[in-house]
C-alpha cells in the first residue's frame, strides 16, 4: 500500500492522544478526532495539528472516511462507536476493555468477522521489553516445563479520586477491566493463549467517590480530589464495580504436559509493602519481573539454585518503538503491527477481537462471585 493509511479518533482524553501520536509513529495519517465536548475536541485537534475536529461520530466517519478508526474512550462508549465503524468497513483499533459486558463484546467480534475487516485489542503491555524477554526465556526451555504463575500488584490509588467511568460497570469501570486484561495479557503472551478455566471473586473497597465537574483527563483526576471532604454541600456517587480481585486461572501451553495455574491478586486501593512482580514458575527454574505490568529488572533462577539479573538481549531493545512512556511505548508497538497487518506486510500474531470477546466473558464469570462453597454446615456443632 503505498498511500498512507487515514486514521479516525474516539477520544480526546490520555488515550486518545496517545493513540494519535502511536500511529504517527506508524506512519499513518490522523485525519480526524471526535470528543463529547465542543471546546475540548477542538483544543486538542490544534494542539495535535488534527486537521478535522467534531462531536458526531457518525458524521465524522462519513466525513472523514478513514481506512482505520481507533477507539480511546471508556469502555462504556465503545459498542456503538465500534458497530458504527464495522459498518462503515473500517479496520478497528480498540482499547481495552472491548465493551462493558460480554455479549455486546461477542456481537462486534461477530459483526468485524462477517464484515472481513481487521481488528486489534490494546490489552497492550504484553510488549513490555521484559515480557518479550520472558517469553523468549519460557520458549527456549529456560525454565523447563511452565507449572505455575504469580501476578501480584497492590495500587494504593486515592479513595478520593472524583467520580467517574472508573467507578461504574456500565462505562467500563473496575479493576478487571482495566488491570485483569493487561495482565492476563501478559500472561497468556508468554504461555499461550488457550484458557481453558477460571475462577475468582471481587470486592468494591470503594463505596463511593465525590462528583467533581471538568475532569476531562484521565490522568489527571488526581488534581481534582475536593481539598474539604467533609463539605456538606459535595455530592457523592456509588461505586458499583470491583477495586480488589482475586482470580486463578488455567492456561493449556505449548510448554507444558499439564494446564499451567496463573494466580492475580490485585488490590487497587491497598498500599504495597514490597515491588509488585509477576512471576513465572517451572520445573526446572523461575523467571521473576519486578513491577506490576512486568517493568524489570528480570531474574532468572537458574541451575545453580540462585537468583541471577538477566539483561534484556539487545535485538528486543533495538525492536521496541523509542517512545516514552510503558503505555505509550505499548500502543506504538502493537499500532505498528497492526498498521502493517492492514498493509499486507507479514507480523507476528496479535490480539484482536477474538481475545477482547473472550475478555469480557471472562469478567463477566468473575464477578458473578460463584465460586465460593458453602461450608458452614460442616461445623462439628450442627
Amino acid at each position: 500500500m503505498s498511500r498512507k493509511l487515514k486514521v479516525l479518533v474516539h477520544g480526546t482524553g490520555f488515550a486518545g492522544q496517545g493513540h494519535t501520536e502511536a500511529f504517527r509513529n506508524a506512519g499513518a495519517e490522523v485525519v480526524g478526532i471526535v470528543g463529547r465536548t465542543a471546546g475540548v475536541v477542538q483544543q486538542v485537534a490544534k494542539k495535535m495539528n488534527i486537521p478535522y475536529a467534531g462531536m458526531d461520530w457518525q458524521q465524522a466517519l462519513s466525513d472523514c472516511q478513514p481506512d482505520i478508526v481507533s477507539i480511546a474512550t471508556p469502555g462504556g462508549a465503545h459498542y456503538a462507536a465500534i458497530k458504527q465503524a464495522i459498518a462503515a468497513g473500517c479496520h478497528v483499533f480498540c482499547d481495552k476493555p472491548l465493551t462493558a459486558d460480554g455479549d455486546t463484546a461477542i456481537d462486534l467480534y461477530n459483526r468485524a468477522t462477517a464484515k472481513g475487516i481487521k481488528t486489534a485489542f490494546a490489552a497492550s503491555f504484553r510488549y513490555m521489553p521484559e515480557v518479550l524477554h520472558a517469553k523468549r526465556l519460557v520458549a527456549e526451555g529456560k525454565i523447563g516445563e511452565p507449572v505455575e504463575v504469580e501476578c501480584v500488584s497492590h495500587f494504593n490509588l486515592e479513595r478520593d479520586i472524583p467520580f467517574g467511568w472508573s467507578h461504574r460497570k456500565e462505562d467500563g469501570g473496575g479493576r478487571l477491566n482495566n488491570n485483569f486484561t493487561h495482565k492476563l495479557s501478559i500472561v497468556t503472551s508468554v504461555l499461550g493463549e488457550d484458557i481453558l478455566s477460571v475462577m475468582g471473586e471481587v470486592r468494591d473497597d470503594m463505596g463511593k467517590a465525590p462528583i467533581v465537574k471538568g475532569v476531562h483527563n484521565f490522568k489527571t483526576r488526581r488534581e481534582h480530589i475536593p481539598e474539604d471532604l467533609d463539605d456538606p454541600s459535595l455530592e457523592w456517587g456509588e461505586s458499583n464495580v470491583e477495586w480488589s480481585y482475586n482470580v486463578t486461572v488455567k492456561i493449556l501451553s505449548p510448554y507444558a504436559k499439564k494446564p499451567v495455574s496463573a494466580l492475580f491478586k490485585h488490590g487497587g486501593l491497598h498500599p504495597r509493602f514490597n515491588e509488585d512482580y509477576i512471576a513465572f514458575y517451572g520445573q526446572k527454574g523461575a523467571i521473576y519481573i519486578k513491577g506490576h505490568y512486568g517493568s524489570g529488572p528480570l531474574y532468572l533462577y537458574n541451575k545453580n539454585k540462585s537468583w541471577e539479573e538477566i539483561s534484556l538481549p539487545v535485538d528486543i531493545g533495538t525492536d521496541i518503538p523509542n517512545i516514552e512512556g510503558d503505555t505509550e511505548r505499548n500502543w506504538a508497538y502493537l499500532v505498528r503491527e497492526f498498521v502493517k497487518d492492514i498493509s499486507g506486510e507479514s507480523v507476528t500474531p496479535y490480539q484482536t477481537f477474538k481475545e477482547g470477546a473472550q475478555y469480557q466473558q471472562l469478567i463477566d464469570i468473575i464477578r458473578e462471585n460463584g465460586s465460593w462453597t458453602d461450608v458452614t454446615h460442616l461445623s462439628p456443632d450442627k
